[in-house]
């Protein structure tokens, strides 16, 4: 479908403002969804997205302004006010019952009914019918936990087409795909599309943006940037208008990480033949002082499983490990932390972030595990050293009584970091730091790793985006299949070369 100034208005939100304690969240912004078009909301954290699609979902209460759906003006007082008006919502964090069978999930409270109460072979049959709507073609009896991520990301959209959904929002929704699955997921959006659905898109990668964008808008700091036609306004442009400013940066990032790194010393970690049966085949890795590491390779190919056995977060049952050059057992974090070596988790919900604690305490949390529960931090070391990392991270905002469930994802990407750091660590392992995360928070958060690599600390990082382990590494090891197949100095390699060698059955180094 072409999508023009023309296309029937679906939503229109006018001078939206939303105030919470001491914040002004969205300041007088205009917004409008439109009738079988993709439109991607896009800003950095903190910008206001998540706000404005809560406004719109009925979550939050607007203080001020307008909002009109299919002409009508509407007050949502609920979620469920919104989902009456057609307005459906599939979040990155897949809220359905996984322990439920796939059909279950789609007819989920819509149900056929007889007599008897549900009518479950006529449910299972009104599932496979809206299933095959959108292009799928899946067994409705089977477990919905059976099914990888992307299907479930498909089936809590069809479970939101039950609803007869005139609006869409897709809320990250690609984070965790692969490319396959990707295509599989915007085949279907597009399909929706023609049907005359209006899909609004948040997402923080560029190129699946633009590759599925009919129109953007950009929210900085709550306040509106502007709308675009996504054809019409180049990338980057639209970086510079999502954070203010030219990522020039990035390139002095890159400049400062082709500092020569002395290997005649004794490393800060050796490792030889670290591995674990069913998990990691034998794998080697050198880390020397100020020196950042990346390792590349796709999902599943054993990335996170060295860097959780050479932290002790899972136990090898081969190899060995050196610190400083003397031997170490390190059998479990405890251990690792006490030799001065950090871990910041690919998963920061589950074993990073903890939501319901305030900035201050999520930041302290790793400096009193390194003393131990009895030797509590003081008060005013406390103070002293949150004020610290809030400022040199640019935790926004930087209330250090905030509760970190409340910050966008960059700035508890900011918070684990901070908290780690405040250790003081030798070795610093991060395992995705920037997945989900917007621009400026990522150039804030590469800048970071590498000035104080610049320092001396030493660094293994992990990234799905190859651009950014090159950009940061002086050397990169590259996995493939739970195998380690070679090592690459980046300064003789860009991400063509990387890709070509993952796919290749290289063998041996070429450091």
């Amino acid at each position: 479908m072409s999508v023009t100034t023309e296309s029937r208005t679906v939503v229109e939100m006018r001078r939206i403002t939303i105030r919470f304690p001491g914040v002004l969240a969205l300041d007088a912004v205009d917004f409008c969804l439109r009738a079988g078009e993709v439109h991607a909301l896009m800003g950095e954290n903190g910008a206001g997205k998540s706000t404005l699609i809560k406004a719109l979902t009925g979550v939050y209460s607007i203080d001020h302004g307008t909002m009109a759906v299919g002409g009508e003006e509407r007050v949502f007082g609920s979620a469920a006010d919104a989902q009456g008006a057609g307005i459906s919502t599939v979040y990155q964090e897949i809220n359905l019952c996984p322990n439920l069978s796939v059909g279950e999930n789609v007819m989920l409270g819509h149900e056929p009914r007889s007599l008897r109460g549900i009518d479950w072979r006529a449910t299972h049959r009104e599932a496979a019918r809206h299933l095959a709507s959108l292009g799928l073609h899946l067994d409705t009896q089977s477990v919905l936990a059976s099914h990888s991520i992307a299907v479930q990301q498909l089936v809590a959209i069809s479970r939101a087409m039950v609803l007869d959904a005139r609006v869409l929002i897709l809320d990250e929704p690609t984070s965790s795909l692969d490319r396959e699955e990707v295509d599989r997921l915007f085949a279907v959006v597009r399909g929706l599309r023609e049907q005359g659905v209006a899909i609004l898109f948040v997402s923080h990668f560029l190129d699946q943006v633009y590759e599925i964008a009919d129109r953007i808008t950009v929210l900085r700091n709550g306040k509106l940037v502007g709308e675009y036609l996504a054809d019409q306004l180049p990338r980057s442009e639209l970086v510079t208008k999502m954070i203010g400013r030219e990522l020039d940066e990035l390139e002095a990032i890159s400049a400062s990480a082709e500092r020569s790194i002395d290997r005649t010393a004794i490393p800060v970690l050796s490792a030889s033949g670290v591995g674990k049966k069913g998990v990691l085949h034998p794998a080697d890795i050198d880390v020397y002082r100020g020196e950042v590491v990346g390792i590349a390779g796709l999902l599943g190919s054993g990335r996170t499983e060295l860097v959780r056995l050479l932290y002790g977060a899972d136990r090898p049952d081969s190899g060995t490990v050196s610190v400083h050059g003397a031997p170490t057992r390190l059998s479990s974090p405890r251990h690792a932390i006490d030799r001065r070596i950090a871990f910041s988790s690919e998963n920061r919900r589950a074993e990073g972030i903890i939501a319901d604690l305030t900035v201050a305490e999520n930041i302290v949390l790793g400096i009193q595990a390194r003393r131990g529960w009895l030797r509590k931090v003081r008060r005013a070391e406390q103070d002293a050293v949150v004020e610290e990392y809030i400022g040199a991270l640019d935790v926004r905002p930087a209330d250090p009584n905030r509760v970190a469930g409340e910050l966008s994802g960059g700035n508890q990407q900011k918070v684990l970091l901070a908290r780690w750091l405040a250790t003081a660590p030798e070795l610093l392992i991060l395992d995705e730091p920037t997945r989900g995360i917007d621009v400026g928070a990522k150039a804030d958060i590469q800048r970071k790793v590498a000035e104080l690599a610049g320092r001396g600390l030493s660094v293994i990082f992990i990234s799905s985006e190859l651009e950014e382990v090159l950009r940061l590494a002086q050397r990169v090891v590259v996995m493939r299949d739970r195998h380690q197949i070679g090592v690459l100095d980046s300064s003789t390699v860009d991400v063509d070369g990387v890709i070509d060698y993952m796919a290749t059955e290289g063998e041996g180094s070429v450091a």
